[in-house]
């Protein structure tokens, strides 16, 4: 393709990026982002169906069958769950996924209930105000010493319960997305939406371009990835290997930039397949894809979820550089390209 072609496609991955982000998943409230997946294959011309857990399944065509590649990524994101509520009607919450409060204090944020709508806020630590709090600034950034204070007239845990407000109930931070004229994607949960926006891309050129890899490609959107078992089951017959489009690792001690896109030698769960992983540096050589080699030190993925449901596949990891993760992320529309330059490269 040429580079128009290319910036094309990104620019769809963009755009469809920024319409995810606008929809709350965090990790157990997941079905309006899986129903706009589902909605976007289904528009792209394919046949995507839900998994029971609730992620989307969807076959990319393919020759050969029985060395099929399932491609993995995530759409559930970082939040929070109310577990308490306080006689002063402030939440405490429990994280969804590795969320960190030092770095979600002052966010905006939604509490969904089961019945009774959603209602606004914000993640503060207790006792707030700077002029009021004197050890302000010693205070311990945890979850037993934050709240979510409700941007409602209440004063007691009954105000709150009257609302329709329950433990239980699930807690969205606002993920406050832009690109900047430079190119710069910024947002929380670009983990892992942002690969969600390059399948679909890589899925609408393989249609609009008329290309039928040499095989068999699934692709499944997971549900559960933040908590550890995104990757445990809905493996096709036929897959003989399975690769994570996550986030690549941007930080001290890394290559990766958030314009390259990150082939993972090995993470905190061990090394991947030195086959594969061989494989995509000779595919993006081979295309030109702007590409890093790197060791994540504090990670894991999907793909090794289905690994260790007993999947006997080769695994790799490739994405996106992002800087910041599981904070405020960035990342780079040449990052995206580059992902989708490799996956071309690599598969057809």
């Amino acid at each position: 393709m040429t580079e128009a072609e290319f910036e094309a496609y990104t620019d769809y991955i963009t755009d469809t990026l920024l319409a995810l982000l606008a929809i709350d998943s965090p990790t157990g409230y997941t079905e309006n982002a899986a129903d706009f997946v589902q909605r976007e294959f289904t528009a792209l011309g394919y046949v995507p169906q839900r998994t029971v857990k609730g992620g989307v399944l969807v076959c990319l065509g393919g020759e050969r069958e029985d060395d099929g590649v399932l491609l993995e990524s995530h759409v559930d994101t970082l939040g929070g769950m109310v577990c308490k509520i306080s006689d002063s009607g402030r939440l405490r919450l429990s994280p969804l996924g590795g969320l960190e409060p030092n770095n979600a204090e002052a966010e905006n944020v939604r509490v969904v209930t089961k019945f009774s709508g959603a209602f606004e806020g914000s993640f503060q630590l207790k006792d707030a105000s700077v002029h009021v709090n004197g050890s302000y600034h010693e205070k311990a950034r945890a979850f037993d010493g934050m709240e979510v204070v409700l941007d409602e007239d209440v004063k007691k845990a009954d105000d709150v319960r009257a609302l329709g407000i329950s433990v239980g109930d699930i807690v969205c931070f606002e993920p406050r997305a832009r690109v900047t004229r430079s190119g710069y994607i910024k947002s929380r949960f670009l983990d892992d939406k942002l690969s969600v926006a390059i399948l679909l891309g890589y899925a609408k050129y393989l249609k609009e371009q008329g290309v039928v890899p040499a095989r068999r490609l699934w692709v499944h959107v997971t549900v559960y990835e933040e908590v550890g078992h995104g990757g445990c089951a809905s493996v096709p017959a036929g897959v003989t290997e399975a690769i994570s489009v996550d986030m690549g690792c941007v930080g001290e001690d890394l290559s990766c930039t958030e314009k390259q896109v990150s082939i993972c030698a090995k993470d905190s769960r061990g090394p991947y397949s030195y086959e594969v992983v061989k494989g995509l540096i000779e595919a993006a050589r081979r295309v030109g894809a702007d590409y890093a080699v790197d060791v994540y030190p504090h990670y894991g993925s999907d793909v090794e979820a289905t690994l260790s449901a007993g999947a006997d596949v080769r695994h790799g990891l490739i994405g996106a550089g992002v800087y910041a993760s599981h904070g405020y992320e960035r990342s780079h529309r040449e990052g995206a390209k580059n992902v989708l330059k490799l996956l071309i490269g690599y598969l057809g």
